[in-house]
């Protein structure tokens, strides 16, 4: 089963905690499609025989590029490439951008899901984020998309400067209340180089405050799980059948295509398994499409053990607890050892044979995967 990412990478401006690959603007939108295009053509050798199961336009704000241009690439890609009858295609937007006509036409595209950068339902914490949305045209877009769509998610940050509980428990009501079909909470972090590590460094705010963070994703994952929605991976929430596909299907490590500048591909043939990323130059992107990634590399057996303990450990399924036994087979003494201490620390449990973190593990699930990765 393949996937396939398309990075278009351009917003209107960039949010004060993003250091995502994108550009301010859209001045250079044409040129970039063109490049995307080629790219596409040339690359499509290697979407092989088996028919794409999910689509996801990321970014940046896809949904700025307009449904002529998503058009124009679906109708290249979907005459060359086999596409699922049922396959996910998703859109990333935010709510400043979703006029309900627009969106209409994206859905008679095709697009069947939409995933929301709502963030948050409070004005202070909107502003703090850089968004550019107010909290009524967030609940106005998501009733709307809901309409339009039989799949919505929308994206929550817990952890914003000088937030309260009781600022994050209106955000985690709100959103319950517009009936979603998936819900992803992040845990703000501060990423060098962004305009909120600027304001912390200067004193004009403070930085995310741990303890408060925990707190806030213990009280998501208690609520978000009362009202029906299934924690199927760390930050990740959604109804039984609205698992995002493309998501699940990378932490899975099923083989996923990346077009687009800073996109990443993983490949599985005789061969082995080969990985690659595109270039994070949009300019470089443009001007040579064909050569718009860093070159295959082939991953040895030990990378691809490390990177299916640090994924499925993601996962609410976990590990298979005999998969950890076959990579620590030279020290079973020691592997027992750590998921017990892990246990009766209440951070992971044993279950059907499968090796997972409870909730309170997810918050120091780094800590647990680099000491159960291959040694």
């Amino acid at each position: 089963m393949a996937h396939c990412y398309v990075h278009i990478p351009f917003c209107r401006e960039r949010c004060s905690y993003c250091d995502f690959f994108l550009v301010p603007g859209t001045r250079l939108m044409e040129p970039f499609f063109d490049a995307l295009l080629q790219e596409t053509e040339a690359r499509l050798c290697e979407f092989g025989s088996e028919p794409v199961a999910s689509i996801h336009f990321g970014g940046g704000t896809p949904s700025l590029a307009g449904p002529r241009r998503i058009g124009r690439w679906l109708a290249l890609f979907s005459d060359r490439v086999e596409i699922k009858g049922d396959a996910e295609i998703t859109l990333e937007a935010n709510p400043e951008d979703c006029r309900k006509h627009v969106m209409e036409e994206f859905r008679t595209l095709g697009i069947n899901r939409v995933s929301l950068g709502v963030q948050s339902f409070s004005g202070r914490k909107l502003e703090r984020l850089g968004r550019k949305h107010t909290p009524d045209e967030a609940c106005q877009v998501m009733q709307e998309m809901l309409g339009l769509f039989g799949n919505v998610s929308l994206d929550l940050i817990c952890g914003v400067p000088d937030e309260d509980m009781d600022e994050w428990h209106a955000d985690l009501e709100a959103a319950i209340s517009l009936q979603p079909h998936h819900i992803s909470v992040y845990m703000l972090t501060v990423e060098a180089g962004t305009k909120l590590q600027r304001e912390i460094h200067r004193g004009r705010c403070a930085g995310p405050d741990e303890g408060f963070q925990a707190e806030a994703y213990l009280l998501a994952v208690e609520r978000l799980t009362q009202e029906g929605f299934m924690h199927y991976e760390v930050s990740n929430f959604a109804r039984p059948g609205y698992f995002s596909r493309y998501n699940s299907g990378s932490w899975r490590r099923e083989p996923y295509i990346g077009l687009g500048p800073s996109a990443h591909t993983l490949l599985k043939d005789g061969s082995g398994e080969r990985r690659k990323a595109n270039v994070a130059s949009l300019v470089r992107y443009i001007s040579a499409p064909y050569d718009a990634s860093t070159g295959y590399e082939l991953l040895t057996p030990e990378e691809r053990q490390t990177e299916e303990v640090f994924l499925s450990l993601r996962l609410g399924q976990g590990i298979a607890l005999q998969q950890l036994q076959v990579i620590h087979r030279q020290r079973a003494q020691w592997l027992e050892g750590m998921l017990e201490k892990f246990m009766l620390e209440g951070f992971l449990e044993i279950r059907r044979g499968r090796v997972r973190l409870t909730p309170r593990g997810f918050l120091f699930s780094d800590h647990i995967t680099q000491t159960l990765l291959p040694s």
